[in-house]
Order: structure tokens, then sequence, then C-alpha cells
């Protein structure tokens, strides 16, 4: 790939789910770095590290699953719901506009065109550094959703066929 990036045939070459010690790795090893890398990002697993392993490379962050793939009832939990009644927005537009304000890319799911326009409209406020802080209490530290550093897992998704 970094001959292709090199050789004019790639824009840019981006890692998904490289957690610090992966990323510190491949950095360390790489002559072309990644644009981005793609993780797990949202109030209840915060990767503080890795942001500044991420910025330290200049490595972007894109949040995969900003909503906790709606674990720990993030589009009702009160943290959020009450810091998104002061602007009039919902928990989860407070849940990407949080991220947003740390410098990550959100990648948000929905199916639902209501959903999608609500996503979309988070650049008319900004949390508050109070606001900011009371999300950070809400971090576990940890992925609840899938551990990619466990060889189980990883040694699972080697035996996935994805193309035919």
């Amino acid at each position: 790939m970094q001959k292709r990036k090199t050789g004019g045939k790639l824009k840019a070459i981006g890692v998904c789910n490289f957690y610090p010690n992966r990323l510190a790795d491949l950095c360390e090893t790489v002559d072309v770095m990644p644009a981005v890398n793609q993780v797990e990002l949202h109030p209840f697993f915060q990767q503080e590290n890795a942001l500044a392993l991420m910025k330290e490379y200049g490595v972007h962050p894109e949040a995969w699953g900003p909503f906790a793939e709606g674990n720990h009832g993030i589009f009702t939990h009160p943290v959020l719901t009450a810091i998104g009644e002061k602007y009039g927005k919902t928990a989860a537009q407070v849940a990407l506009r949080w991220n947003v304000q740390r410098g990550v890319t959100v990648i948000p799911k929905s199916v639902h065109k209501e959903r999608m326009e609500q996503n979309l409209n988070i650049w008319d406020f900004q949390l508050s550094d109070e606001d900011m802080a009371e999300i950070a209490k809400m971090d576990l530290g940890h992925s609840e959703i899938v551990d990619h550093s466990d060889p189980g897992f990883v040694k699972m998704l080697h035996t996935m066929k994805i193309h035919d």
C-alpha cells in the first residue's frame, strides 16, 4: 500500500481498530503514516490515550461506533439528555458533538431520515467545558462491543469469509 501511495495510485492509507500498541508499532515501522484510524469511540469508551497517540503520529481519529451500538441507554442517558436539554438537542446529538469537539470524525449509523437529519444538525451549538467534563465521567475504560486485543476474537475474524 505504501508503494501505491507514493506511486500516486492512492490518496491515503487508513487503518481500523489499531489500539495504541499496534498503532505505535505500525507508525514506527512504516514510511507512509496512515491518515486515519477508525476506532470505537463514544462516551462509554473514550480512549484518551489512543487519541493522544494518534495526535502524536498525525493520524486522524474516526469513530465507527459513536452511539455505542445503542448500549447503556445512550439515547436516553440522563447525563446526555440533561446536557441536550440546555441546547434543545437530543442525547445522540450531544454524543456526536462531544466527539467532534474532541477532533474526532464520526460515522453515525442510521437508516431513518429523521435521525440522519438530526445527526447532521450538530453544528449550531458547542458543549461547554463543564459539559465535556460531565461526559468524561461516563468513561468505562473498555469496550463492551468488541475487544480487538483478544486473540480468540482475532482468530475468529480470520475464519470469516468476506468475498466469494
